[in-house]
């Protein structure tokens, strides 16, 4: 086939790719057609792929190790990972991102840059968008790589969830940021002879990304993934314009896009500020100055069922607990009970509950939670005096009042689920341990509130087995 062809092919199909992706992007923003978004999506990449392979001068047997080695890795991880490990495997998954678009620009300026001296005779137009591209895709992919691998750890608790916190961190970081930056012109300039300049952004860009990301705690971290999915879509575009890459661009740019206006609406769920998760401000950094001191009112599943089998209006806030004990599917079934019984049910789903964006949403999804059903804080907030049962499912951050009252808290000022005015609450939670943000819950001492104590999904089905009995 004639080269011009080829060439007229590969172009239709980036343009027919992208416009997959803006269609199924679109789908996403509704749980009713997200699924039908992924296909679409998922059929873009192909075509994507696809169009790519024919592209001259390919080495074909590397790109099948790499094909299969990557079908080996995703398919494992499908299957062995657990749902509660979904979180920091997201982490990864953009860590990877960022690692790829830095290697793609690496390789570049070794390739066609590093000691040519014949760029400087060039027009400047013919090099100097793809070698500015360089630098931003190496910055940005060191970013999100170390970055994401710090979020990895503090998700998988291998190292401690609190913000780790010393003077002068936020102007090291502007400086560092500003520092980066200059690096990238100095090394654009004179790309020929800028190994020194490269190798040190390089450096900058792993050092910044643990900077920026060790500040930030166990409750922001959904803000963190956010932000650093964005941070791997725009190391994707740069690399797009290393490689003038038009579906790579168009596909980075929609990612980086994205993750950036989910990251604002996590931070206005959360009452944050998105130039504090920029410059990796504090974002919730005190300690909280009291302990929490009462005396909790255990109940048993018999006795909880005559509280909720009498109720009329019930909500249930799910949590990163109900992902522990998968009991996604015995709160569904709990739930249809007490809708025969005649009571209004729904489900209070905060922003930020779980260890990323959308976790519980996912959850209830996969056991068939009619969408309905979900609402916001905002919803139900105003008229929370009025629930006659708020059933607490493993929340804990986003149903500590010490969100409202506390200054010295580390959740201080985040908008939580008001469920400590409902008429009563029961919460399921395994012990009376602080969550992921470490800040203990006075939730768990109110008069209103009775703690049912163990495995959730024993909990709950012990529940159930009392309205069958």
């Amino acid at each position: 086939m004639d080269p011009k062809t080829i060439k007229t092919i590969i172009e239709i199909s980036y343009i027919l790719a992208a416009v997959f992706f803006i269609f199924g992007l679109k789908m996403l923003g509704s749980q009713k057609t997200a699924r039908k978004g992924n296909l679409i999506s998922s059929v873009g990449m192909l075509l994507a792929i696809v169009a790519t392979l024919l592209n001259q001068g390919l080495k074909f047997e590397w790109i099948a190790i790499g094909f299969g080695a990557g079908a080996l890795i995703g398919a494992l991880a499908a299957f062995l990972v657990k749902m509660t490990s979904m979180p920091e495997m997201v982490a990864l998954f953009n860590g990877f991102g960022g690692i790829a678009s830095l290697l793609v620009a690496w390789w570049e300026y070794l390739e066609k840059y590093q000691g040519n001296t014949q760029l400087t005779s060039a027009p400047l137009g013919e090099w100097i968008v793809p070698v500015v591209a360089i630098g931003f895709a190496v910055f940005i992919g060191g970013v999100t790589f170390t970055g994401s691998l710090v979020a990895y750890a503090k998700l998988a608790e291998r190292i401690p969830t609190q913000p780790y916190l010393f003077p002068g961190q936020v102007p090291l970081n502007l400086l560092l940021l500003l520092v980066s930056l200059g690096l990238i012109g100095l090394f654009s300039y004179n790309p020929a002879e800028g190994n020194l300049y490269f190798y040190a952004l390089l450096a900058l860009s792993f050092l910044f990304g643990i900077l920026g990301t060790i500040p930030i705690g166990g409750a922001d971290m959904p803000v963190a993934i956010a932000l650093l999915n964005s941070y791997s879509g725009l190391a994707a575009c740069a690399a797009g314009f290393v490689l003038t890459n038009t579906v790579l661009i168009v596909s980075g740019s929609l990612v980086g896009a994205s993750g950036i206006i989910l990251t604002n609406i996590m931070c206005k769920a959360m009452n944050r500020k998105l130039i504090n998760v920029l410059i990796a401000g504090d974002l919730g950094g005190a300690k909280l100055t009291k302990k929490i001191e009462g005396e909790a009112k255990p109940i048993s599943p018999q006795d909880a069922y005559y509280i909720i089998e009498a109720a009329r209006s019930v909500i249930f806030v799910p949590g990163y607990g109900m992902a522990v004990a998968q009991a996604q599917h015995v709160v569904k079934e709990l739930g249809k009970i007490l809708e025969d019984n005649g009571a209004e049910v729904k489900y209070v789903v905060h922003p930020v509950a779980g260890r990323m964006p959308g976790h519980m949403n996912v959850l209830l999804a996969e056991a068939d939670v009619p969408y309905e059903q979900l609402v916001v804080p905002e919803d139900v907030n105003p008229i929370m005096e009025s629930i006659d049962v708020a059933i607490v499912v493993g929340a804990n951050d986003v149903v500590n009042p010490a969100a409202r009252t506390d200054k010295g808290s580390a959740l201080y000022g985040m908008p939580i689920i008001d469920v400590d005015k409902a008429k009563t609450v029961i919460v399921l939670k395994r012990s009376l341990r602080p969550g992921f943000a470490g800040v203990d819950n006075p939730l768990f001492f109110n008069e209103n509130t009775r703690m049912l104590l163990g495995d959730a999904k024993s909990s709950i089905q012990a529940l159930i087995n009392e309205f069958k009995d």
